[in-house]
């Protein structure tokens, strides 16, 4: 395989509606090796893979595609009607459905071009990849997530596009459909994006690109080597910038302790020229060579300063200054071990037809799986007090709290600071104001409507809401918490769930997330 360059940045800058840049000057050529993007939430991964599709223009320089680009955007699924919408050729095929149906309007030969036969087309591809029952009039919403997924893949490869970009693409994604997805992936031969935080799926790329405030900075290797390499640049940088601002101190005194020798001296050659009763012409002539070594030293030293102070700002522009997401763990329960949730035979409204017993303790984390549709959602909302069960009996003892994967507790008109105080009276406004601030909400967005935050963030907000609430939760009950939060964001989650001392029940397709969670025990379902 060569590596032929497919899109290049030249200079790339975006700036946002506002005036305010979300990136500037980047410079990267993307080759047929398979890419994972990564970054924290809003700095503007989703907007780049727009740029690199050609489906929006940058504010300056340049994105330039040798060959065809083929994006699958986030909310693909959620925005499709149909399944060849999915594809990505709904448009295509009805503009066919009419022209077979008498239409001469150009536009309509125009939609198809040349595809006159990808009815045919899409079906074949259907049939291959054993989806052929399904019609590409099926309503969208009909379609499990694997299988939409699947059907968008598919798309890409009717579109015999040479360059493909995921965003986030196994988002929502069972075990199964995720095997699906890797499997799919890893027979595309031509060159592939993939916008994630998904670190099995970063595994398989073959080099990893990172966009952050300092620029796009490209590791040719996979998920793990991207991460070494990183932790090590970053420790370099941290160590160089301490460095020079050690020597910029050392500087100082030094030049502190020659101005004061400098001014000794002078003082003393004056005293003793007048002793010598020396004239005074001599003694001027005296003082103006004292003053022009004095003047010589100065500039020297001045420009060493700022020759100085510019390698600090070189050195500090190499350290990224995001401060560290941090989560704070919820006070600690009384009576560990004491009994929280209980169930007997317990039949749910939806999803598996077999009976649930189930006891859990404080301090226990109990994982939840199985394929979609099997009921692992409906099992935490029936916990939850929000759906009924069939049957069976449920004993609930203390404080519970569901945080699903779209951070629904948080109102679409309620602002970040507005859901924590209504979450905890008690806390005072700068105390909400740096809780927020230390999960990456800056003080420009804590007071947006939620509707207007990202996905990442809302999450956010609304674990923020979970965690730091007025009574301490006894049972936390997590349904894919680790959809849209960036790496820091979900290792720092991580590390709390791992010290939480009440009970949980989590919900995940994320195999690296539930091993680093450290569980007990699983409950499948199915």
């Amino acid at each position: 395989m060569t590596n032929s360059s497919i899109l290049t940045l030249d200079s790339v800058t975006l700036v946002l509606p506002d005036g305010s840049p979300l990136f500037t000057d980047l410079n990267e050529s993307f080759d047929l090796r398979h890419t994972g993007l990564v970054g924290r939430n809003g700095v503007g991964k989703s907007l780049l893979g727009q740029l690199l599709a050609g489906l929006r223009e940058p504010s300056q320089g340049r994105c330039l595609r040798h060959g065809r680009v083929h994006h699958l955007e986030q909310q693909l699924l959620a925005n499709s009607a149909t399944l060849a919408d999915l594809a990505q050729v709904g448009g295509t095929l009805r503009a066919l459905e009419r022209i077979e149906r008498g239409s001469i309007d150009p536009a309509d030969f125009d939609a198809v071009g040349d595809r006159w036969d990808i009815r045919a087309r899409l079906q074949a591809q259907l049939q291959g990849h054993g989806l052929g029952h399904l019609d590409p009039h099926c309503p969208a919403n009909r379609l499990s997530g694997g299988q939409a997924m699947r059907v968008a893949l598919l798309g890409a490869w009717l579109s015999e596009a040479d360059y493909l970009i995921l965003d986030e693409p196994s988002n929502h994604l069972d075990s199964s459909a995720r095997a699906m997805l890797l499997e799919m992936l890893q027979g595309w031969e031509k060159g592939l994006l993939v916008i994630s935080h998904d670190r099995a799926l970063l595994g398989h790329m073959a080099r990893i690109v990172e966009l952050s405030p300092l620029g796009l900075r490209a590791y040719g290797g996979d998920f793990d080597f991207y991460r070494q390499q990183s932790t090590a640049q970053a420790e370099l940088a941290a160590q160089q910038l301490l460095r020079l601002k050690q020597q910029r101190q050392r500087q100082a005194l030094a030049m502190q302790r020659r101005r004061e020798n400098l001014e000794r001296h002078q003082a003393r050659a004056g005293r003793q020229a007048r002793q010598a009763n020396q004239a005074q012409i001599l003694l001027d002539r005296q003082q103006q060579r004292s003053q022009a070594t004095a003047g010589r030293q100065c500039r020297e030293q001045q420009d060493a300063k700022v020759a100085l102070d510019e390698q600090v700002r070189q050195a500090a522009r190499q350290v990224e200054r995001e401060v560290p997401i941090m989560l704070h763990v919820p006070t600690p329960q009384r009576h560990a071990g004491r009994e929280v949730l209980a169930l007997e035979g317990l039949c749910l409204p939806r999803g598996t037809t077999n009976a649930l017993d189930l006891r859990l303790c404080l301090g226990q984390r109990l994982g939840v799986v199985g394929d979609n549709g099997s009921g692992k959602s409906t099992l935490l909302r029936v916990v939850a007090g929000e759906l009924a069960p069939r049957a069976g009996s449920l004993r609930l003892t203390g404080e519970v709290a569901l945080l699903d994967q779209h951070g629904s507790c948080l109102e679409p008109r309620q602002s970040a600071v507005e859901h924590l105080r209504a979450a905890n009276p008690r806390l005072q406004r700068d105390e909400l104001h740096r809780r927020l601030a230390q999960l990456g909400i800056d003080a420009a967005r804590i007071a947006l409507p939620g509707a207007l935050l990202s996905g990442g963030e809302r999450l956010k907000v609304a674990l923020a809401g979970v965690l730091y609430r007025e009574q301490p939760l006894d049972l936390l009950l997590l349904d894919e918490p680790n959809n849209h939060l960036d790496l820091p964001s979900l290792e720092a989650l991580e590390q709390l769930l791992r010290q939480f001392k009440g009970a949980l029940l989590v919900v995940s397709h994320d195999h690296v997330f539930l091993h680093n969670l450290i569980l007990q025990d699983y409950l499948r379902l199915g």
